[in-house]
């Protein structure tokens, strides 16, 4: 009967008919032995290995069935509104097994706090129970739902508040290295994706070893999450839009406690590497192995060189000895002309002092406050204009006067350097005027044309480079900027501001060159010029000079800017500290760099506010 099934088969009338061709057929690979050998190829570990591995499971399931409950004495205190915040392996008896115990474990321990707490068994030992979801029971029900669901689980046990997140600091890692960090990283190893950790090792480790540890480490990967804290349940949501926003909110706290958590393991790590006394010892083997190579190496290239160093050491010897003597001339001449300074300094500052405290005790030679005040500025001027002889005169007269030749000296010694100082104010208004009438005459040639003057053209150039192109309204804005600041007087239009640019373009270098010298020039004079104090006065401590005349580069601007940021105004001392972070630049040299940046910047942002204000109109 089975001729003809087999024949069909077969495709021939006969059972004895030839077979035809074979056919390759795709077989999948299926069953617990081919899932075996996957994982043994993956994890590229021996058959051996992997019975091993059984034989722990077996004898862990062997501990599940030995295992004792320890009973939560504060259970019947729960409250099931705050099961959130419960102890659920406590709850279920498991405080001493938490994360290890296994799902047998689980649910035998379920099994167990139910048939004593359950409400039908209370109820019939004569217990009052709590009608609804209010009773203790719920926060069993709870534990046992959580504990029991893989993905809850591994959520409570990343925040299991039992765990110690501590990182130990580097004064107890340096005492005892391996007995503190050892468990540290033990406790920590619980949160590793992968599943075998490397061990700290202990002082006889290899380079190896210790390098593979840091590594592993410093590129964890944990799998520690942060669901559980989440503030808001999306399930609570009564709208779409809602659970969106919910889920909006736990993704970013959970991201936050994630680099957190990232940032702790990273500070254990930077702790430890900066404490392990196997690292100093292979950074000291290390370097004295580079050492020794770099003196092998010195050695060869000296004894090469040998003859040719002796030939020349003789002259070497008598030019450093000549230099020598005159480094040392010039180092006692300096310091005899420092010397000297100083002692006038002192001199110049004890009389200073004097003036101030005989002012002082004649309370300023004033009736009231507002004269006091007035008389106390006075007295400065004259602490910063006089010479050494002056003070010393005037000293003489205010210790041995009375109280009204002490004032008529005082106030002839201001009188002196009120005329003085006026003197000075006008004849540098009148060298102003003068060369700005000369220029004015010298007609429409080299540095100015007509109705424009040397400092306009300069103030013009800088205004260009001060507002750069892509400025809103730019040209309006430099014009704007020209009038508040221009000294001559003229009022300048964005199109007398863009023709006198395109002229100056045009120029040709010599021209330009011309420009550029004589705005130099001013630049230096009115950075290095000194104001001659009357009787010959030698410059006080307080403006001894005009600072460092030269332009700020670059690279002092951008350490000037990071020591603002760096010392705010509550710092003590600040411009000290900040003129000690640039070099070459005094105390005063940044106060007044700073002044000048604050002032631009009021004047670039008053030019931008003026054409705004008008565009609106």
């Amino acid at each position: 009967s089975l001729t003809p099934n087999v024949s069909h088969l077969c495709g021939g009338s006969s059972p004895y008919s030839p077979s035809s061709a074979s056919v390759q057929v795709q077989v999948e690979p299926v069953g617990r032995w081919f899932e075996a050998y996957v994982k043994r190829r993956n994890r590229n570990v021996s058959a051996s290995f992997q019975e091993l591995e059984e034989e722990e499971e077996s004898s862990e399931e062997s501990e599940d069935e030995e295992f004792q409950l320890e009973e939560y004495p504060m259970l019947r205190t729960l409250d099931p509104k705050d099961w959130k915040n419960q102890d659920h392996y406590a709850v279920l008896g498991l405080p001493h097994l938490r994360y290890k115990a296994t799902q047998k474990q689980i649910k035998a321990a379920h099994k167990a706090i139910v048939l004593k707490h359950h409400p039908d068994k209370r109820k019939a030992a004569g217990e009052q129970i709590v009608e609804g979801d209010n009773d203790y029971f719920t926060c069993i029900t709870k534990a046992v739902e959580i504990l029991s669901d893989p993905v809850k689980r591994r959520a409570f046990d990343s925040v299991d508040p039992t765990f110690d997140n501590t990182v130990p600091s580097k004064s107890e890692g340096k005492e005892n290295f391996f007995d503190v960090f050892t468990p540290v990283f033990e406790r920590n190893a619980r949160w590793s994706s992968k599943k075998h950790v490397p061990k700290l090792g202990t002082m006889e480790s290899s380079f190896e070893e210790v390098d593979n540890f840091y590594a592993f480490w410093y590129n964890f990967d944990s799998w520690r999450e942060f669901s559980y804290l989440d503030e808001e349940e999306k399930e609570k949501a009564e709208c779409r839009d809602e659970r969106r926003w919910i889920e909006k909110q736990n993704r970013a706290s959970r991201a936050q406690r994630k680099k957190e958590e990232m940032n702790r393991i990273r500070t254990l790590v930077d702790t430890a590497y900066s404490c392990d006394p196997r690292i100093k010892k292979f950074k000291e083997e290390e370097k004295a192995r580079k050492e020794s190579e770099k003196k092998a190496k010195a050695e060869a290239k000296k004894k090469e060189q040998d003859e040719k160093e002796r030939a020349r050491q003789a002259e070497l010897e008598a030019a450093r000895l000549a230099k020598e003597k005159e480094e040392e001339e010039a180092k006692q001449v300096a310091q005899q002309a420092k010397k000297e300074k100083e002692i006038q300094k002192k001199a110049i500052k004890k009389e200073r002092q004097k003036l101030r405290t005989s002012c002082k005790n004649w309370n300023y030679f004033a009736e009231n406050e507002a004269d006091s005040v007035k008389m106390m500025e006075e007295v400065e001027k004259l602490c910063d204009r006089l010479e050494l002889t002056s003070l010393q005169s005037l000293n003489e007269i205010l210790t041995s006067g009375s109280k009204e030749d002490c004032k008529a000296a005082v106030e002839k010694q201001v009188q002196e350097v009120n005329v003085q100082l006026q003197r000075e104010r006008e004849a540098e208004v009148q060298a102003r005027q003068a060369a700005r009438c000369a220029d004015q005459a010298s007609g429409g040639g080299g540095a100015a044309g007509k109705g424009w003057n040397e400092d306009d053209l300069q103030l013009l150039i800088k205004a260009v480079n001060l507002f750069p192109a892509g400025t809103n309204s730019r040209w309006e804005v430099i014009a704007n900027y020209m009038n508040l600041h221009s000294t001559s007087g003229m009022k300048r239009t964005a199109k007398d501001v863009i023709n006198k640019a395109k002229n100056l373009q045009r120029l040709d270098p010599v021209q330009k060159d011309e420009i550029n010298k004589k705005a130099f020039e001013k630049f230096k004079k009115e950075h290095t010029s000194v104001q001659t104090s009357i009787d010959n006065a030698v410059p006080s401590e307080r403006f001894d000079g005009e600072g460092n005349a030269t332009p700020w580069t670059t690279e002092q601007q951008k350490l000037l800017e990071q020591a603002l940021k760096t010392y705010p105004v509550s710092t003590p001392e600040r411009w000290e500290k900040i003129a000690a972070v640039v070099p070459g630049r005094s105390k005063k040299d940044c106060m007044k760099r700073y002044k000048e940046l604050v002032e631009m910047v009021k004047a670039k942002k008053a030019a931008q506010e003026q054409v705004a204000a008008k565009s609106k109109k």
